[in-house]
């Protein structure tokens, strides 16, 4: 992944999660000023399938991060995928938990085991955040993404489950379901802990951004936003407790927001998965060619041009063999180039490399001197190479050259590439006209593919320039 800062990601990452601020400051400013706006709507069905759906998408998250955990060994994966366990199970399962046991709905252990362990997960994404992204683990075990949040469940149910009459009444009973549920008497450790699970979410928003800001991250980039909502969720729940089960709250809305950006993020993350394995195959196919011509018709004409040396010097036929399979080698060895690189290299370094096998296959001298600034996509360094090999060649075995100089800059918007050489030169005109030949063909039509130019300057017994302008 490219952990270079790029100014768009950097702009993507603030804006969303200052987007994610602003829907929460916004929902919130509407349910405490507006009498428009109800902090709660009777909808038993609609409360059971959001909890049911950010359970879900709670676990898939954690799936993924799993995965990420177990190939690059991160605390930072591992404490936000353990997180996400824990605020599932707290999401889902523990009023099935609470009846199963015989307890009653009364505002005591009902309340406080999903509030305590929704405070561990936020504590536990805090530490995510905060943790060094660099902080590595020894165990690269995806057990312990179910190990630990499984642990401290039961762990936490059983002590409150063992001390459940002496906890305190976290909160009064209603006096009016009618219409609208009414505020509750509210303990102070409730207040307590919705306002630090709120903190802790606020504080990874920040720093979330500001690591997708250092370092783009497809997932991570929408932590940030996501933690945005699940603070202003528990906002709206330490504004509006409430027993209610049947009721749809807003804090419910923004928790869900929470999930949802969660589930983007997830989804860019399987994208770039994808991507990724699918570059992966296309070049070891692309490698598996390469060696397939270096086996097998690179040894051909090697063996053909082996034999051209034993026909007659005084032969015409010699010279056409031995250039032709000079050509061929230097074609094949340009695609095998090609094809086992695929444009990962900078241009610059391709045309060192390039000059130096031309240098000693001609035996020539070749200066080289290139712009490393000047970047090109694959496409384009293919289409240059191949013209510098191209020019290169006419220059040895037609114009005699023995001092040839590659030159690569650029002035302004333009980008220029130059082969300059010292030999007998030619008559472009003629060269050039209805009669040119396939190779000066092939670099005009390369050049005009770039977008660009082909210019080639030459006169009689002064050289030649061949120059590529893009």
């Amino acid at each position: 992944m490219d952990d270079r800062i790029d100014a768009g990601s950097l702009r993507g990452a603030v804006w969303l999660t200052l987007a994610g601020w602003a829907v929460g400051l916004v929902v919130t400013g509407l349910v405490l000023w507006s009498p428009a706006v109800l902090f709660g709507y009777r909808s038993p069905s609609l409360h059971l399938v959001v909890d049911s759906v950010d359970s879900c998408v709670a676990l898939l998250v954690a799936y993924l991060l799993s995965g990420r955990f177990v190939r690059r060994g991160r605390l930072q994966d591992l404490l936000l995928a353990q997180s996400l366990v824990v605020l599932a199970v707290a999401g889902a399962g523990l009023s099935w938990m609470s009846e199963s046991l015989g307890e009653d709905r009364d505002g005591t252990f009902d309340v406080w085991l999903p509030l305590t362990l929704r405070l561990i997960g936020a504590i536990l994404i805090a530490s995510a955040a905060l943790v060094s992204r660099s902080r590595q683990v020894s165990f690269k075990s995806a057990w312990w993404v179910l190990a630990v949040p499984m642990v401290v469940v039961v762990v936490t149910s059983s002590v409150m489950w063992q001390g459940r009459f002496l906890l305190p009444l976290a909160l009064g009973q209603p006096v009016d379901e009618a219409n609208q549920p009414m505020l509750l008497a509210v303990h102070p450790l409730f207040l307590t802990a919705q306002g630090a699970a709120a903190v802790c979410f606020m504080v990874a928003s920040i720093v979330f951004t500001k690591r997708a800001v250092e370092h783009p991250d497809p997932l991570l980039s929408w932590v940030g936003p996501a933690c945005a909502l699940g603070a202003f969720a528990r906002v709206n729940y330490a504004l509006f407790p409430s027993l209610y089960t049947d009721w749809f709250y807003i804090g419910d809305l923004l928790r869900t927001g929470f999930y949802l950006l969660l589930l983007i993020g997830a989804s860019r993350e399987i994208k770039q998965y994808w991507d990724a394995y699918s570059q992966v195959a296309v070049f070891e196919d692309r490698r598996r060619l390469a060696r397939e011509l270096h086996d097998g018709v690179i040894q051909e004409l090697a063996l053909l041009r082996m034999e051209g040396f034993s026909l007659p010097p005084g032969l015409q036929a010699r010279d056409r063999i031995l250039t032709g399979c000079d050509r061929a080698l230097d074609e094949a060895r340009a695609a095998i180039h090609a094809f086992g690189h695929g444009g990962d290299e900078a241009l610059g370094l391709v045309l060192h490399r390039t000059a130096r096998e031309l240098s000693q296959r001609y035996r020539v001298r070749l200066e080289v001197d290139v712009d490393d600034s000047i970047e090109v996509s694959a496409e384009q360094q293919h289409a240059l190479v191949r013209i510098t090999r191209e020019a290169v060649a006419n220059a040895v075995r037609h114009g005699r050259a023995e001092h040839l100089r590659i030159r690569l800059s650029a002035d302004s918007d333009q980008r220029c590439l130059a082969i300059q050489d010292d030999g007998t030169g030619f008559d472009v005109s003629g060269a050039t006209g209805l009669g040119a030949g396939y190779g000066l063909i092939s670099m005009q039509e390369r050049a005009r593919a770039l977008p660009g130019s082909l210019d080639i300057t030459s006169r009689p017994g002064e050289g030649s320039v061949v120059t590529v302008t893009w």
